[in-house]
């Protein structure tokens, strides 16, 4: 009876372990690797719908302090298409996801909807444009704004749903200590206004490399 119950016991520590274990390797993934992040808003359709849940790789950019934003130190630089996670500078407990448009030391502007960067026109295969009207920089820096220069260690980003975001055109740069890492692979999306329940669940979306 002693031994049974003692092996019993000992099976118990072992379960314990195991899930103390999983916690610990779990923390350690959360705080330095990989971050899950949900899309909330319409801001970066069609790339992102509202629903998509996706996993940010926090060692794209910087390596910080667990549960803080303390920055350890730089592992690389965004650059312009990467799609990027960061502390939202007006409320600094909420994580916003953009593209990159403008690095540092660069010269963004806005014509029409169209982009320069230093005075010349890009391509941008990521905008997505609902309104054909153009608004006036004097109304709201949506369609025209700028020219302004990117200052050290930022990024200007913007939405890929241009007329339905609001960014660095409304808010101003993201500091480079402010990302929390690059939009890496979404791993569920969920529709939750499908008519059909069939549809509730993406099933096409999984796997999908953000790009």
């Amino acid at each position: 009876m002693k031994e049974r119950h003692a092996k019993q016991k000992t099976k118990w520590r072992e379960y314990g372990e195991s899930l103390i274990i999983a916690l610990i390797i779990a923390i350690i993934v959360r705080s330095f690797f990989l971050q899950a992040f949900k899309i909330p808003s319409s801001s970066m359709e069609p790339t992102l719908l509202i629903g998509d849940h996706l996993l940010v790789n926090r060692l794209s950019y910087v390596v910080k302090v667990p549960f803080t934003d303390i920055v350890l130190f730089h592992l690389g630089s965004p650059e312009r298409g990467d799609v990027v996670v960061f502390r939202y500078p007006l409320e600094r407990d909420k994580d916003f996801i953009k593209r990159v448009i403008a690095t540092e030391g660069e010269t963004v502007e806005i014509k029409d909807k169209a982009i320069f960067i230093n005075g010349k026109q890009i391509e941008d295969p990521w905008g997505h444009f609902l309104d054909k009207s153009i608004v006036p920089s004097y109304i709201a820096p949506k369609d025209n704004f700028g020219p302004i220069k990117v200052p050290k260690d930022s990024i200007f980003v913007m939405g890929d749903n241009r007329d339905r975001s609001a960014d660095s055109r409304f808010w101003g740069f993201v500091h480079k200590d402010d990302l929390v890492g690059e939009a890496l692979i979404l791993y569920f999306s969920w529709n939750r206004n499908a008519s059909n329940p069939i549809d509730f669940i993406r099933w096409a979306r999984f796997g999908k490399l953000i790009r």
